[in-house]
């Protein structure tokens, strides 16, 4: 049994739910996995995968979640009530090997948003944990301890670097659900203040840290469905995380349609507005020094504004940007796979991402075309018309 609670996600998405349960409740959305590394066979694993798809199905929130969930300032008493009766449904989920390529699996997810968006996180990590128990069978866990000590260490006592603070956001691409909890027990433990919390809500409450998080890209993805208009639904997404958080949660993340577009629509309202600005894609560098620029631009104090970076970070990376950002901006790191499954083996590259909503293909089109993950290809390039973005830029 991998998975042994419903909190055992990551923020985000209880964040978003709750959005989806106030905002859009008949939203319906349907997601898609995808394997992005090369040579893979999943269909041996394809039973055990889904027994543990219907353990998870079988959980409930207990009591004493629900009370965490309630001590949280931006979780709100309905949507606590909503979770006590929840439980996901395996009737949403489609699951078996690719008819068109050998060794490759299919899943699909479809049905009410409300209903679907908890799947993706825990998912995700059984794919993992039962891929990596299978491969790596009774695996030495000393190289892993040992790199995760050397990391500690660099971060930890390399002069200038006191205030330096990184989260884990590793959840999803964990080698395991037991070594997740020996990590994030690690760096909590040997860290101190500068580990400034981790993604998983479970790993939150149990070791008694901060639970982090705001929105993902389905969220703004969803609103290409759910918005007024095309060109308009960033905005609209924006606007609608306002109205439910009022100024709390207050990250924009700013790659759905590449930083171009991010920067036409977050005006001085919303650099005022949205606390900071969240890179997922691209160089990190450049993105960063646009920002600031744009927070210069619309008379906003960058240094009153939070960076965070979480585009597959390492901690010598992590260290860099630092370096290169301090006292110019409050600064924030997302760490994942490289925390959590960097214990030999090669992580998986894998994701799930929404493909339509409301029955309308949704598309993200970021600075590392890597990313995009659309099934219409037609409705793509009406995107890239719509948000200005030429095709070689947006992948």
């Amino acid at each position: 049994m991998i998975i042994r609670s419903l909190l055992d996600t990551d923020l985000y998405k209880f964040s978003m739910m709750q959005v989806v349960l106030h905002q859009y409740p008949g939203a319906h959305a349907e997601y898609r996995f995808k394997c992005r590394t090369p040579g893979v066979d999943l269909v041996p694993y394809l039973d055990e995968i889904r027994s543990e798809l219907e353990t998870l199905c079988q959980l409930r929130f207990d009591e004493d979640e629900l009370q965490y969930l309630r001590g949280l300032r931006y979780i709100k008493s309905d949507f606590v009530d909503f979770l006590g009766l929840f439980r996901l449904n395996t009737k949403y989920v489609e699951l078996g090997p690719s008819p068109e390529a050998p060794g490759e699996i299919e899943i699909h997810i479809r049905g009410p948003w409300l209903h679907t968006i908890l799947f993706e996180v825990p998912l995700l990590a059984i794919i993992n944990e039962v891929y990596f128990r299978n491969t790596q069978p009774g695996i030495d866990l000393s190289t892993g301890r040992e790199r995760l000590a050397a990391k500690i260490t660099l971060l930890h006592d390399t002069p200038g670097y006191a205030d330096c603070r990184i989260a884990d956001y590793g959840t999803r691409r964990r080698f395991s659900r037991d070594w997740h909890r020996e990590v994030v027990t690690a760096l909590r433990d040997r860290l101190g203040p500068q580990l400034a919390g981790t993604s998983n809500v479970a790993l939150a409450r149990e070791l008694g840290l901060i639970p982090l998080g705001t929105l993902a890209h389905e969220y703004l993805q969803a609103h290409q469905a759910l918005g007024p208009r095309l060109r308009d639904s960033q905005v609209a997404a924006l606007e609608a995380w306002a109205r439910e958080y009022r100024g709390d949660l207050g990250i924009a993340l700013s790659d759905v349609y590449g930083l171009n577009a991010f920067l036409r629509d977050f005006d001085m309202y919303f650099c005022k507005l949205f606390d900071g600005t969240r890179h997922d894609s691209g160089d990190p560098f450049a993105w960063g020094e646009r920002v600031l620029a744009h927070y210069r631009a619309n008379r906003v104090d960058p240094r009153g504004k939070i960076l965070v970076f979480s585009d597959g970070l390492d901690i010598p990376q992590v260290m860099k940007l630092y370096a290169h950002f301090q006292g110019r901006c409050q600064l924030a790191f997302g760490v994942g796979t490289n925390l959590t499954n960097d214990v030999g083996p090669t992580p998986l590259q894998i994701v799930i991402k929404m493909v339509r909503c409301n029955g309308q293909p949704v598309a993200k089109l970021s600075d590392s075309p890597g990313k995009n993950m659309c099934d219409d290809p037609a409705y793509v390039t009406y995107l890239r018309q719509v948000f200005e973005i030429p095709a070689e830029s947006a992948g």
